[in-house]
């Protein structure tokens, strides 16, 4: 890796670094930036005792948690234990709405299937991954990535005894093996109510300035003799190897920050075709699509409490990507990526070009890349339809593709009566009226079947078809879709045969995905896209290589560190944004009418009494931050990581990103991409003063 890392030039804080892949010069150019650690005080899996590293662990990769306890406490954000908070509430005890409070350790309730997993060695494989390929290529069989990991894994886990993971970087260029540690009885300890966690809600998701309170905790168990069990009620707590020392001191603009986590994707490794085809077709079918299924969903969530609790969790989700998917689309469009991609094509092109062999490998590689997503264009756009509708659309969908699909539908029984019980029929009608007609009005007909057509016919007058009757005539007459069929259902009264016949059914059913994976692969003419964009990556870390170039590789869900410094945005000409915000300004956008920026009386009085005590800071410690900014450069899977000051102390977690960033999956513009941290004085001073928590307080050490 030291060619790759080698020659660091000076440049923004861009880069998700590999853990394992701190050489001196990036180990340089940190401590230039304020770093007060060696290399090997971050991560050095061969040397005894712990790194910071040590205390990092992904939430089951796809989110990030850090142990702040000898007592195996984890600290993740309040999102990425949403779902675990919804499936224990009920409209008795919602704890999204009231917080989840364990205050002895008997009241920690453990999540079932939840897992996290420590990182323990990273080893660089490509040698060994190469050999293996000769092998298998001299023996016929084939070397896709499922083959090669199957292999290499299961011959890690019998040297060493750990869930071993094989990832490969740059499409194939550098192959590695992570070893871990895997601990599956976690259970839930603490996490605030939404309106503090998630203050603004979706209003303020990605935006800056922000005032949530986004953390949650759990905690991690093992069998007695300190090695990890499944779930029993004689575990103890884990003994760590390392946990993270916590900060009180804060931070000032300019102050040194960096993260380590587990961000799950970028692509910014794609071609300027592939960016195109994303922006300007598929993200702006899927935004407009999900916003309008949002618009339905909010509407019956502010109509009706046992709603919002059924769908709160779903809606969250469907909101997240759907604001992530439409900013990605204007930033791009805003800050000309397609364009600075085309730039850097053409000096990939003057490379390859300058070299008879590159010229024979890769001398029309960009031109195919054109040429081949214009030609996938149509199908890929009857595609996207296909899964934003039929296969995506409603959850009652999910549900009847199920029943349709099971060997024996009766022996779901209690999965198909808790599936209902966790939709509105109302709801889903909504959902599927438009589902339906967007499928209908969009969907190129050559795809429809002879039946659908035929039940089409009779809904068309004058070419126009009436999609809100021909919903209702499917709705109408599916055992699905009323309280008599679903009694049925769970009786199991309903055979497999009027299952497949169910008018509903097979309408969802008759067509499927692979007709329009089919007609994308005939018109890839032989030349598949996936082959293609991958050749591209691994031909363009070949022209870094040889420029020397420092380069990462794109985040696949393996641990990264990131650097960078406390401070502000200028989002737009003449608009300046600071770079932390106080609890004034969630009293500021306080609203008791407003769901998303609701106070219960408690917080209000606390917020208002601005009585931080030893958790403030300035005079009397009559100051607070809530959020603050770093440009560290992150992606999903970063959610609940750490933020680290010079020293490895813990100042907060990283849980959003701006909106002007948006387009980072993809490219990382210089000066917009932002990490948006929730400050720990504030986390710590919600467990002491609003909740009460004074044993994991004590437990903390402080």
């Amino acid at each position: 890796m030291a060619a790759v890392i080698g020659s660091y030039s000076a440049m923004a804080d861009e880069g998700m670094w590999m853990i394992n892949a701190i050489d001196a010069a990036l180990e340089k150019k940190m401590q230039e930036r304020g770093l007060e650690l060696s290399a090997g005080e971050i991560y050095n899996a061969d040397a005894p005792g712990a790194s910071v590293s040590d205390a990092v662990v992904s939430m089951e990769f796809g989110c990030t948690g850090s142990i702040i306890s000898d007592e195996g406490l984890l600290i993740t954000n309040h999102h990425c234990a949403y779902s675990d908070i919804h499936g224990l509430s009920t409209p008795e005890h919602n704890y999204l709405e009231e917080g989840f409070w364990a205050f002895r350790s008997d009241e920690e309730v453990n999540i079932k299937n939840k897992s996290v997993y420590f990182l323990k060695k990273v080893i660089d494989v490509t040698d060994e991954v190469e050999e293996l390929k000769a092998e298998l290529r001299a023996q016929g069989i084939p070397t896709g990535i499922r083959k090669l990991s199957f292999t290499m894994e299961k011959e890690y886990k019998e040297k060493t005894g750990m869930d071993a993971w094989l990832a490969s970087m740059w499409k194939g260029s550098r192959y590695y093996i992570a070893l871990y540690e895997v601990y599956r009885d976690v259970r839930l300890v603490a996490a605030p109510p939404v309106s503090s966690a998630a203050f603004g809600g979706d209003i303020d998701n990605w935006e800056w300035p922000q005032h949530k309170c986004d953390f949650a905790m759990y905690r991690v168990y093992t069998a007695p003799d300190g090695s990890p069990a499944e779930y029993s009620k004689d575990n103890v707590p884990l003994k760590p190897a390392a946990k993270l020392k916590i900060s009180l001191d804060g931070y000032q603009e300019g102050d040194y920050t960096m993260i380590i986590g587990y961000p799950g994707r970028t692509n910014r490794y794609s071609s300027s075709y592939e960016v195109d085809f994303t922006e300007n077709l598929k993200h702006p079918i899927s935004n407009r699509i999900r916003g309008d299924q949002m618009g339905i969903i909010k509407k019956w969530m502010d109509k009706d409490p046992e709603v919002r609790l059924k769908y709160s969790d779903y809606f969250f989700s469907l909101s997240n990507v759907q604001e992530l998917y439409s900013g990605e689309v204007d930033c791009c469009a805003r800050f000309d990526v397609i364009g600075q991609k085309a730039v850097e094509e053409a000096e990939f092109q003057e490379w390859v070009d300058a070299s008879d062999e590159r010229k024979e490998k890769w001398g029309n590689l960009l031109q195919n890349l054109k040429d081949t997503y214009a030609a996938v264009s149509g199908p890929e756009r009857n595609a996207v339809y296909f899964r934003e509708t039929i296969i995506r659309g409603t959850r009652l969908g999910l549900i009847v593709r199920r029943a349709h699909n099971a060997r024996n539908p009766h022996g779901a029984g209690t999965r198909q009566e808790r599936e209902y019980a966790e939709i509105d029929l109302r709801v889903e009608r909504e959902l599927m009226d438009y589902a339906i007609a967007e499928y209908v009005n969009n969907i190129d007909s050559k795809y429809f079947t002879d039946w659908q057509k035929e039940l089409l016919a009779k809904f068309t007058v004058d070419g126009v078809c009436d999609t809100k009757a021909f919903a209702e005539y499917l709705w109408n007459n599916s055992v699905f879709t009323s309280e008599e069929g679903i009694a049925r259902i769970m009786a199991k009264e309903v055979p497999q045969e009027e299952i497949v016949e169910d008018p509903l059914c097979k309408f969802i059913m008759e067509v499927k995905i692979t007709a329009f994976n089919d007609a994308k692969t005939v018109a890839e003419n032989g030349l598949s896209l996936l082959d293609l964009e991958s050749e591209f990556t691994r031909a363009l870390y070949q022209m870094r290589l040889d420029k020397g170039i420092p380069q990462y590789p794109d985040a696949n869900s393996t641990m990264r560190i990131t650097y960078g410094t406390v401070g502000g945005i200028e989002p737009y000409d003449g608009t300046v944004c600071d770079w932390k915000t106080t609890p004034a300004g969630i009293l500021e956008k306080f609203n008791p009418a407003e769901y998303d920026f609701y106070l219960n009386d408690r917080q209000y009085l606390l917020y208002s009494a601005k009585q931080w005590g030893r958790w403030g800071f300035g005079e009397n410690g009559s100051q607070m931050y809530v959020d603050f900014l770093t440009d560290n450069d992150i992606t999903g899977g970063n959610s609940g990581s750490p933020v680290l000051n010079s020293r490895g102390e813990l100042i907060g977690l990283a849980f959003d990103g701006n909106k002007e960033s948006l387009s980072s999956d993809v490219w990382c513009q210089d000066g917009y991409n932002k990490c948006v941290c929730v400050d720990i004085r504030f986390i710590l001073w919600t467990l002491d003063r609003y909740a009460g928590m004074t044993r994991i307080i004590e437990e903390i050490g402080l």
